[in-house]
């Protein structure tokens, strides 16, 4: 079961601008996100509570909080500022939930408060990349253009906000999803339907992401469906036919991207897309039975385009590595790179035999390190601002390697290596991790680094 934290956000407003920022990518949540000030209540939280008339509507253990966040953030202190005159009030404009799909989830109180003057800021840039003020009908207008990654929470405050600079509660900050027959669904970057749907993948992942991807009045496409059962089955079913769905893309060939994708086909009489080497892989491990009577298998290479978003071509991009046949998706302006199992958020990428090759993750590491995408979309987690997280992989990657060198320098065998290389890890995650130093051990003799 999840773990649930109390949370508080701090929605700054004067003369008919709101204070955003955007949120460095090396912090464990909403890594890059565009978001309002705030962060988690400490259990210490309420002992000493700011005391100010303007302030008297908030919570005393949300109160300290959020002047405590705001001081570290920004470097604004929130009580002195009140004292001073300089906050005309604040009150509770709703409570938002995170989804039961993410591991950790914060109930956050979004509280709007109103300043008669705009403050000097000093930002913390150990968790803030920018900070900035806007009218929240720009910011909007940024989001409907692709250009920020933004919780739905944030983006419906926004929202209310851009329809009524004075609006005193958010409708949609905390909203249900449809009930038992609907899959969570967001839209972190506008116009990428990001839909959790349970599957069999590798704990500590429970879910696959599956896409909904192309403009309304386009190709549309379904992206890596593998519902674990057939009542996740057509809960994705229903929603796929509410958006028009024209035809199912598969990154890459591995289960828990694949499974009832063909099932789902048949269904609605799409066909199914994947690269050359995808399609050879089923066929094989399903002795052909995961085509028959599929209507077509569409095969994708490096640079043919796939459908469009927002007006951009979205191409295919050919990343191999953790699959041979494995297929990024990313919009010509770079706004944003389905990168499949490239990355996860949750637990390490296996790169295992056959299919798996060590050299050729590294060298798609780094093209898409270098394409420099804005937004990170991953197969497993949550989205990731900027190109941060790929490029920490890649440097852990090779600190690793040159472990694994020097102890097999010492004589040790993979057996040996694993209690040094990944002491910590769950055991039972063992088999898993010795397939790794195995890509390492044959990339570094491929590339003659090993001592005879």
């Amino acid at each position: 079961m999840s773990r649930i934290l109390d949370a508080v956000t701090g929605v700054l407003v004067h003369d008919g601008e709101v204070l955003i920022m955007r949120r460095q990518p090396w912090l464990p949540a909403f890594p890059g996100f565009n978001a309002f000030p705030g962060g988690k209540i400490d259990k210490t939280d309420g002992e000493h509570p700011p005391t100010c008339r303007s302030l008297a509507g908030v919570e005393p253990r949300q109160a300290e909080a959020l002047a405590r966040e705001l001081l570290e953030e920004l470097g604004w202190d929130m009580t002195a500022a009140c004292n001073a005159g300089q906050v005309a009030g604040a009150s509770l404009l709703g409570t938002a939930l995170t989804p039961p799909v993410f591991p950790v989830r914060f109930n956050t109180h979004f509280y709007r408060v109103e300043l008669r003057e705009r403050p000097s800021l000093t930002i913390d840039s150990n968790e803030v990349a920018e900070a900035y003020w806007a009218p929240p009908v720009d910011l909007i207008k940024r989001y409907e253009a692709g250009e920020m990654l933004i919780a739905p929470p944030s983006l419906e405050t926004l929202k209310a906000l851009a329809a009524d600079i004075g609006a005193t509660t958010v409708p949609r900050l905390h909203f249900e999803f449809r009930g038992d027959d609907e899959l969570p669904m967001v839209e972190q970057v506008c116009g990428v339907r990001h839909v959790w749907v349970r599957s069999h993948t590798i704990p500590p992942a429970q879910h696959t992401n599956a896409f909904i991807l192309g403009d309304m009045q386009s190709h549309r496409v379904l992206v890596d469906p593998s519902p674990a059962d057939d009542e996740e089955m057509e809960k994705l079913l229903a929603m796929t036919q509410r958006y028009g769905v024209h035809e199912i893309f598969l990154t890459h060939h591995h289960h828990d991207h694949r499974e009832r994708a063909d099932v789902m086909a048949r269904r609605l009489q799409i066909p199914i897309g994947m690269s050359d080497d995808t399609r050879g892989r089923i066929w094989d491990r399903t002795e052909g039975r995961f085509f028959e009577g599929l209507p077509t298998v569409n095969l994708y290479r490096d640079g043919d385009v796939l459908c469009r978003w927002l007006g951009q071509p979205v191409r295919v991009l050919e990343v191999p590595g953790h699959d041979q046949g494995q297929l990024a998706l990313m919009p010509d302006n770079r706004a944003w790179c389905l990168v499949g199992d490239l990355i996860q958020g949750l637990g390490t990428v296996v790169i295992a035999k056959p299919e798996g090759h060590m050299g050729r993750y590294f060298e798609s590491l780094r093209r898409i390190i270098a394409l420099d995408p804005k937004v990170i979309v991953p197969s497993h987690g949550t989205a990731l601002g900027t190109v941060y997280r790929l490029a920490e992989t890649l440097k852990h990657r090779e600190a690793r390697e040159l472990q694994i060198l020097e102890l097999h320098g010492q004589g040790r065998s993979a057996e040996e290596m694993l209690p040094i290389v990944y002491a910590g890890v769950d055991k039972a995650l063992w088999p898993l991790a010795r397939m790794n130093i195995e890509g390492h051990l044959d990339k570094l003799r491929e590339e003659g680094r090993l001592a005879a």
